[in-house]
């Protein structure tokens, strides 16, 4: 392993993000934040001992730092005790507040990398946020979509019967929803977040349940740093690459596009997860990601 592994708080009260810094023995690329999407944490990104995008990353130079979203992972509080928070304040608030807590420590231009849903919010924090897209050169984003298209059995039962019904119910008779406990993913989250991604999820238009203000609209006015979205030939519905595509075509149309399959020259049929965790992935596309960023300094 070629880089430190620390904790780092960003206090942002009444809660502490939780940031995991991966330093390269030798740091000599730009930083990288790392947002995960929902029940989720950012052990997405890394384990303590050194597996992992973000791990890979800091072995080839760039400082990174993994985020854990409020009230998941390491951050304080965890849901389970009764925190609570909105999409809105993520997108306004919370991610900002990240991209400038790395800008400030490292006094240059980050690299922004996003997992599924964290890519949604991650987009529509920057189309908000002019001030934050400025600190930022260039954006990742692997099997993100806002809406689940795909009609199939698996959409049913996991969108329509758990996502979209039985999870808002439990969330508010559990005060949050008990992801883990159910063995639904790999943390829990806050009621109302839950709630408020079932809107956008069912085909709604890109506009904040909060205030009304039109994601779509500003992000077709942003002026963009360069963006890569990745998606995976077997992740079937939870970023299905014609969803993907969607997403792009709503927000950044000139992104660069990857489908991870091996019909087009990657060594695996990747799915929603297993494109940040596969063994293969180090010797893959994760190599082509590292090219892409060096390519941005």
């Amino acid at each position: 392993m070629k880089h430190k592994q620390s904790s780092l708080y960003l206090e942002l009260a009444p809660y502490k993000l939780h940031i995991r810094h991966l330093l390269p023995n030798q740091p000599m690329q730009a930083p990288v934040l790392m947002l995960h999407g929902a029940i989720e944490n950012s052990r997405i990104f890394y384990n303590h001992s050194g597996k992992g995008l973000g791990c890979y990353l800091a072995d080839q130079g760039f400082t990174v730092y993994c985020a854990d979203f409020a009230g998941r992972g390491l951050s304080k509080p965890h849901v389970s005790t009764g925190f609570n928070q909105s999409q809105q304040q993520m997108i306004t608030r919370d991610i900002p507040a990240l991209i400038d807590y790395v800008y400030q420590l490292q006094q240059q231009p980050l690299i922004l990398i996003a997992h599924s849903w964290g890519g949604v919010l991650a987009m529509a924090s920057l189309a908000r946020c002019p001030a934050s897209a400025a600190k930022v050169a260039g954006i990742v984003c692997f099997g993100s979509k806002r809406v689940i298209s795909v009609q199939s059995l698996e959409r049913y039962l996991k969108v329509n019967l758990i996502w979209n019904t039985l999870a808002p119910w439990l969330s508010k008779k559990c005060d949050y929803f008990p992801a883990r406990t159910l063995r639904l993913g790999a943390d829990d989250e806050p009621s109302q977040f839950l709630q408020d991604t079932v809107h956008w999820i069912k085909g709604e238009p890109f506009v904040d349940l909060s205030d009304n203000f039109n994601y779509a609209q500003a992000s077709q006015q942003l002026q963009w740093p360069p963006v890569l979205h990745f998606a995976a030939k077997n992740d079937r519905l939870l970023g299905h690459p014609n969803d993907v595509k969607a997403f792009i075509a709503e927000t950044t149309p000139q992104a660069n596009f990857r489908l991870l399959a091996t019909s087009n020259g990657y060594q695996h049929n990747y799915d929603h997860i297993s494109m940040l965790t596969h063994p293969l992935a180090v010797t893959d596309h994760f190599v082509e990601l590292r090219d892409w960023l060096l390519q941005l300094s």
